[in-house]
């Protein structure tokens, strides 16, 4: 795709709470066309809805955006030329362009009551037309605005609408008429003064030289009311391009919790890479040849068009953002790896705070002994909780499998006895005497290795047994069989009575 002008762009996202992963895709789909075209990447808080707005929201913004790798040229925070970027600080601005739009009688005030419009509104069921809003105060006199502001009537401002289609010409779903029976003329000042959101949302695209509106197609019903506006305005409407919506399933469903977290500070929280969620997020609706699913940031901005942009929503794979992720964990070296999963060990209270130079090998050795098993950087407290506290539970469904037929006890004590009598506590010495005891012993292996486990760990699943043997110390491994041994009665005891 070519463009005649410096592309600028903007992500424009309402702070009413967290950044939602549609709308984190809406960024990085505006940062990578910046990144491609060599323009500016804008951020500027649309935050119109003044009651559900928050300072707490628009910080996290702020931070997940951050967290991406999707830092702004231009707009809240960092500045520019064309600010302030938040919309609740541009009030001067649109009162000027209003003004010019009443002045010119592209928009004219509207007194009509709550009552009168929901009588409109039946009015236009019975009659099963599209326009609730009938166009009463459309030509209002000098006599008429005075009576009723004399009656106290406080007004809105509508846009006038023309009697002729509006063309969208969409650079992912191709041209649009919109008929102006489909349309009215809408509400574009609240009663109160406040402008709404098809208002500002335009006016700024205008004074901010926006060249490309990159955003979800559940933004298309605005589009046309916007380009209405700039051409009363008399300026040229930004290009539109609408992204398919992020779905929750193949059946068509809206993404919601219940097809997994929807806001990036979650998947953060989560321990979800950002190289892995912003690698995910790409292929929700582009692709580059329907078969390379890893991209780095180069690849993508190499790489990037709307043109490569599908028209059918995209389904939201928790799995195959797992995938992703696991991929990229492996891709850290052990340093690398230990330092990313270190903050959720210390969040479970497994670690303090300050990891001191002596404790850092182990807790490398920790992490290589879980391999290639993270699916989030969060699991590592699943596969590793035995290594920091002796305060653990045995998982039932083991110990019914594992510890209530055959001779649990007396397999344990010959294992301890065994790792009892070794010297060289070492990791080739402990391996090889306790797979001599155990072909001595004439059983599977298995009968007595996953108790063994057990006895450690607490479960039957994790890192290599003899890699937990060793990081544990021969003190710790001892004590730790012997409180299963211990314990093994009392199994036997429940299960009689």
């Amino acid at each position: 795709m070519e463009t005649n002008s410096p592309v600028r762009v903007r992500f424009a996202p309402s702070p009413t709470g967290f950044l939602h992963v549609g709308g984190a895709r809406t960024a990085l789909f505006n940062w990578l066309f910046a990144k491609r075209y060599g323009g500016i990447y804008i951020l500027r808080i649309d935050d119109t809805d003044e009651q559900r707005s928050t300072q707490e929201s628009m910080q996290q913004i702020y931070e997940s955006l951050r967290w991406l790798g999707l830092n702004w040229d231009e707009g809240a925070i960092v500045g520019g030329a064309y600010q302030p970027y938040v919309q609740s600080q541009r009030g001067e601005i649109y009162r000027k362009y209003i003004q010019k739009l009443l002045n010119s009688d592209n928009a004219y005030y509207c007194y009509c009551t709550q009552e009168e419009l929901s009588q409109m509104r039946e009015q236009a069921r019975a009659e099963s037309r599209n326009q609730s809003y009938n166009g009463k105060c459309r030509n209002l006199t000098v006599e008429d605005h005075r009576k009723f502001e004399a009656e106290g009537r406080q007004p809105t401002v509508r846009i006038r609408i023309p009697n002729q289609p509006v063309v969208v010409q969409d650079l992912i779903l191709g041209e649009t008429q919109i008929a102006p029976s489909s349309l009215q003329d809408e509400v574009i000042v609240k009663s109160n003064g406040s402008p709404l959101y098809n208002l500002t949302s335009i006016v700024d695209d205008i004074e901010m030289q926006i060249t490309h509106v990159i955003r979800g197609a559940d933004h298309l019903n605005n589009t046309s009311k916007q380009i209405i506006i700039a051409n009363a305005l008399s300026a040229e409407p930004p290009q539109f391009a609408h992204l398919p919506m992020v779905l929750g399933s193949s059946k068509g469903e809206k993404l919601s919790k219940r097809h997994g977290a929807t806001s990036v500070d979650q998947y953060r929280k989560d321990g979800f890479m950002p190289e892995a969620l912003i690698n995910f997020l790409v292929r929700l609706g582009w692709s580059l040849d329907d078969k390379t699913e890893i991209f780095s940031i180069d690849d993508m901005i190499d790489n990037f068009s709307l043109d490569r942009i599908g028209k059918s929503g995209s389904v939201f794979d928790v799995k195959r953002l797992e995938w992703l992720n696991n991929h990229y964990i492996l891709k850290l070296n052990l340093a690398e790896r230990t330092s990313a999963a270190i903050p959720f060990l210390q969040q479970d209270g497994l670690l303090d705070d300050k990891i001191s130079d002596q404790e850092r090998p182990w807790l490398e050795k920790i992490v290589e002994s879980v391999g290639d098993r993270l699916t989030t950087l969060a699991d590592i407290t699943i596969y590793t909780r035995f290594f920091f506290t002796d305060d653990f539970d045995y998982h039932p469904k083991d110990v019914k499998k594992w510890l209530t037929k055959g001779n649990p006890v007396a397999a344990l004590s010959g294992a301890r006895d065994t790792l009892l009598a070794i010297e060289n506590f070492e990791l080739d010495t402990v391996e090889t005497k306790i797979k001599g005891y155990l072909d001595k012993l004439g059983v599977k292996r298995i009968q007595v290795m996953q108790p063994l486990r057990l006895a450690l760990s607490g479960q039957t699943f994790g890192p290599d047994l003899f890699a937990i043997i060793i990081l544990l110390g021969q003190e710790k491994t001892i004590s730790r069989i012997n409180r299963l041994i211990d314990h093994i009665p009392n199994i036997n005891e429940r299960k009689v009575n």
